[in-house]
């Protein structure tokens, strides 16, 4: 009787084609997941930001700031749920970070949720502006001070892996801009009402 053949593959050539086909597997999970839900759904607005102090001393090159951030996050997906394993906020000012919080504690938002977040930046730090360094800037933050409304950039860093049923995707860090218009609020008086700011989802 005739032996069959048989076709053995070395141990290095196994692991390589075993590793590559679960890699192709995951990676093309992942793909139909993003095509079939679309993450980007989701949606982050600044429904409040109170600003009670926001100083330039030019001798020093110091700013001086208060900033209080009410923001929402709207999860509409029907199927998907988020995990939050990362979000820390930054504060830029023509262009130049002058806060940053601490990052915020961990949290899971299910499915057809609006979350509510509180974030507070509040100190002191170095801004260059003025005698003959990024003047732009300077003439920008005179200008704002007369009509007591200030430009500041709220960014969002975020890690996060999204949950179908017993799927969990790999980690994720999309980037959250919020260009915010903020008046200055002096002694409980604001210039004017902030109004609602829908801030832009970067993957």
């Amino acid at each position: 009787m005739a032996k069959r053949k048989q076709n053995h593959c070395n141990p290095c050539g196994c692991l390589f084609k075993t590793l590559f086909i679960v890699l192709f597997t995951v990676g093309l999970a992942v793909f139909l997941f993003w095509l079939a839900f679309r993450p980007n759904k989701f949606k982050f607005h600044v429904t409040d930001a109170t600003l009670t102090q926001f100083n330039l001393k030019t001798t020093t090159n110091t700013l001086y700031y208060n900033l209080d951030l009410s923001l929402t996050i709207r999860n509409p997906n029907k199927y998907i749920g988020i995990y939050y394993d990362g979000l820390e906020a930054r504060a830029f000012y023509g262009g130049q970070r002058f806060a940053a919080s601490t990052t915020l504690p961990r949290f899971y938002q299910g499915k057809k949720n609006t979350t509510e977040l509180n974030v507070v930046l509040k100190g002191q730090n170095i801004v260059v502006a003025g005698q003959g360094h990024n003047d732009d800037l300077l003439s920008v933050y005179n200008s704002e001070k007369a009509s007591g409304v200030y430009g500041i950039d709220v960014k969002l860093y975020l890690r996060v892996r999204f949950k179908l049923r017993t799927l969990k995707t790999p980690r994720f860090k999309p980037k959250i801009e919020c260009d915010l218009k903020v008046p200055l609020d002096s002694r409980g008086k604001a210039s004017r009402t902030f109004e609602t700011t829908k801030c832009e989802l970067h993957w």
